[in-house]
């Protein structure tokens, strides 16, 4: 009896297709593809998830080309969808940065700035760092990444094997993405601007009617202890905002 091997090129193809999105939206991913988790866990992940994705996309996936350029250009086609689909989502992350970065300056504490793994080690505001933590870890605590998950499966159903690359669409999506980022940020941080306008407001009022006095250096102590209470009282709501938009982000994948 003898075992033919004509299958073997074809699956090799089909897998490899298969993992260069994969892998690519895996390593940008929030939450899965954080720089704090090794490079070799996440690569790991991602040659396990694809396994488990090959019998449900194999039978969409084109035959193997005999061309050696046709089979790098489907190649790169895969590479680039699942770079600007992974880029896209990780700019949700911003949101935390923005709202973190409003916080510390309308609490007096803009100054007081620490490395943020989630960040690639970027000096930010402790506020910051503080939000991304939670967010990452509300992602899995809320199985938010199972959302992600099936985001990347769906996206071979939006963007399928043999859609053009519309570099257009992306980079317009991707300031979208910018944008909106920024306006979940001022949302998540909007008691802390009103609480910062009355506060300076009044504190002027103040040093106004008392010029001899240092208003501002005296009133710091509860200015920083104020925006600490507000910021306490205040967390559920802000990740409950962050974590709404991140899921809409994912569902926007899914048609």
């Amino acid at each position: 009896m003898t075992i033919g091997l004509d299958w073997l090129p074809q699956t090799a193809f089909i897998y490899i297709l298969l993992f260069a999105r994969i892998g690519a939206i895996l390593m940008l991913m929030p939450a899965l593809g954080e720089q704090m988790i090794p490079a070799r866990m996440r690569l790991s992940f991602a040659l396990a998830f694809t396994l488990v994705l090959y019998p449900l996309l194999s039978p969409s996936m084109p035959a193997l080309p005999s061309d050696t350029m046709a089979v790098f250009g489907l190649l790169f086609h895969e590479l680039a969808i699942g770079l600007m689909l992974g880029a896209i989502v990780r700019v949700t992350v911003m949101a935390t940065q923005v709202a973190g970065a409003i916080v510390a300056f309308q609490s007096g504490l803009s100054t007081a700035q620490s490395a943020d793994p989630t960040q690639a080690g970027i000096q930010g505001a402790v506020f910051g760092s503080f939000l991304s933590f939670v967010g990452v870890t509300l992602i899995f605590a809320t199985n938010l990444h199972h959302v992600a998950l099936a985001a990347i499966y769906d996206s071979y159903m939006v963007f399928t094997i043999d859609s053009p690359l519309m570099f257009d669409d992306a980079a317009q999506l991707m300031i979208k993405t910018v944008a909106h980022a920024f306006i979940i940020g001022v949302q998540m941080s909007a008691p802390f601007i009103v609480f910062g306008l009355v506060f300076n407001l009044g504190a002027g009022i103040l040093a106004r009617l008392m010029p001899q006095m240092q208003v501002f250096f005296v009133l710091m102590p509860a200015n920083i202890i104020g925006g600490l209470i507000l910021f306490a009282l205040l967390l559920t709501m802000m990740m409950g905002w962050y974590l709404s938009a991140f899921e809409e982000h994912l569902a926007m994948w899914r048609g």
